[in-house]
């Protein structure tokens, strides 16, 4: 799967890196399948590299994980990408793992707010930094509303469901498969979806790390290729490998997975627009800054040299 990579370069990658972090999170699929597989462990064995795995509970957590040179791979949304990258987090975004439509917003099952609008002066439960949070403060501003308009109760995705469930918030910005969870176990209504302001599911790296091991990066985005097509071709063992790393039953992950298009790989214009959109309706919304040049900045994020490991 990576019979592109010369010896010399395996040489240099066994000599200069010992151990490849990577980051595993229940919002990627195609990272659950990788790991259960162990297809980057039988990948790398030969050159005595290890592969060790960390959880992502969220794009927040894997970007801070990024930027705090903790893991070299991270999983995160395309627009949440680009916030880190305004802010000076210096990830690449390199490869596309889902089109996913993994947020809305969500209540409970006997509440009466029915639309964005019905928001005012509520609690929302958000993961600041998240598609969830990009995807909650533009539905308020396309409701004619603002942040201050509605009272922002900032937890992780997990302790938001909970906190939902519990009646601790008024709602939720979801995030799957815990809003699935919510929808199917807990009878939640997602009262507002637009899947066109989901952003897409990236993998990303470091500039240093990119820079630094190009091959270690074709390499791993090769087998990570292999490890979507295997997705797409026997969806079983994909959703038996999400329902085992989330501790969900089959009907709330086939209710995430029906809503997640693993279809796409290689990173470019496509998922540029995209993530311009969500970048630009943030910034009018005052949460990027207004002097930030986001066209710039969003083609900066987007690493497309890569694009050969990632054939579709």
């Amino acid at each position: 799967m990576a019979a592109f990579i010369g010896a010399g370069l395996q040489q240099v990658s066994a000599a200069d890196v010992s151990e490849i972090r990577v980051d595993w999170a229940t919002y990627n699929p195609v990272s659950l399948l990788l790991k259960k597989e162990g297809l980057l462990e039988k990948e790398f064995e030969k050159d005595g590299i290890a592969v060790r795995w960390v959880q992502s509970a969220g794009s927040n957590k894997a970007l801070e994980f990024l930027n705090a040179a903790s893991i070299d791979f991270g999983s995160t949304a395309g627009a949440a990408a680009l916030i880190a990258r305004v802010n000076g987090n210096p990830v690449k975004s390199i490869y596309v793992f889902s089109r996913p439509e993994w947020t809305a917003l969500v209540t409970g099952k006997d509440s009466k707010i029915a639309s964005v609008a019905d928001l005012k002066g509520k609690t929302v439960a958000v993961t600041r930094g998240t598609d969830p949070h990009i995807f909650l403060v533009r539905a308020l501003a396309d409701a004619g509303l603002k942040e201050g308009d509605v009272k922002f109760v900032l937890l992780q995705h997990a302790d938001g469901r909970l906190a939902l469930t519990r009646g601790d918030v008024d709602a939720w910005a979801g995030l799957d498969p815990l809003m699935a969870a919510a929808e199917v176990e807990d009878g939640a209504k997602l009262f507002f979806r637009k899947p066109e302001n989901n952003s897409w599911g990236v993998l990303n790296t470091t500039e240093t790390f990119a820079k630094e091991h190009p091959d270690i990066v074709k390499r791993v985005l090769a087998v990570y290729e292999t490890a979507r097509k295997q997705a797409v071709a026997d969806p079983q063992a994909l959703k038996s490998a999400l329902i085992e790393a989330a501790k969900l039953p089959d009907a709330v992950i086939s209710k995430q997975l029906e809503r997640t298009d693993l279809t796409h790989s290689q990173i470019g214009d496509e998922q540029r627009v995209t993530i311009l959109k969500a970048g630009v309706a943030l910034q009018q919304a005052g949460v990027l800054p207004a002097d930030a040049d986001l066209a710039a900045i969003t083609t900066s994020l987007i690493d497309t040299s890569f694009n050969s490991a990632a054939t579709q």
